[in-house]
């Protein structure tokens, strides 16, 4: 399954720090300094004579019910043709480092809400990156019990919403074995290395056929 940017398509990305990758902080960088922007700039430069318009707002530290929060003014509001959707890792990273429990029903429930909204406001192709987790510490190994069904969620949806699926989790961990450690893709296990971006940009511009 793949997706068809149309010559003058909006393609918004949305998540969480993974997205973000300082898009906020730089004022000059709006479409960040990770797998989007790279993205980005591999289909225009496939596409020169394209007006394809990219839009990042991911936001640091959000959970999926942060990112319902806005969805509105961050997504619908804008009108997209494409939205791209990477978020989750944080519902489980709050677990272990506060002890704050995002259930994966209320996960679940928060993500169909806010395709739901999508598909029926906008009529917009939808890429659902699952959330990932490359363990770099023993404990962080802990966390699959977590997040392993919120990769399934995810999976799940992209079927239930007829959505591109990229399957971030198993492309990172076999990159990392392959690149010779965990810390060469995700120096903390969630946030990814400039290699760890540029295979996920690889695989997003992939489901363009680019």
């Amino acid at each position: 399954m793949s997706i068809t940017l149309h010559r003058s398509a909006t393609v918004l990305f949305q998540g969480d720090s993974i997205t973000d990758v300082g898009r906020l902080a730089e004022p000059d960088s709006p479409l960040g300094n990770g797998y989007a922007r790279i993205a980005a700039e591999r289909v225009l430069s496939a596409q020169p004579d394209s007006d394809i318009t990219f839009v990042n707002r991911g936001v640091s530290g959000d959970g999926v019910s942060d990112l319902r929060a806005r969805w509105r003014a961050d997504a619908l509001d804008l009108e997209p043709d494409v939205v791209s959707v990477l978020i989750g890792v944080n519902d489980t990273w709050r677990r272990y480092d506060s002890g704050a429990v995002t259930s994966v029903r209320a996960y679940e429930n928060d993500y169909r809400a806010i395709l739901t909204q999508a598909r029926d406001e906008l009529d917009a192709q939808l890429i659902l990156v699952e959330p990932f987790l490359v363990p770099v510490r023993a404990e962080q190994w802990a966390w699959r019990e977590d997040l392993d069904p919120r990769i399934q969620t995810v999976r799940r949806l992209a079927e239930e919403f007829d959505a591109v699926l990229l399957a971030a989790d198993g492309l990172l961990n076999q990159a990392a074995r392959a690149a010779g450690g965990a810390e060469y893709i995700a120096g903390d296990g969630v946030h990814p290395t400039p290699l760890g971006h540029a295979l996920l940009a690889e695989a997003w511009t992939a489901l363009a056929g680019l």
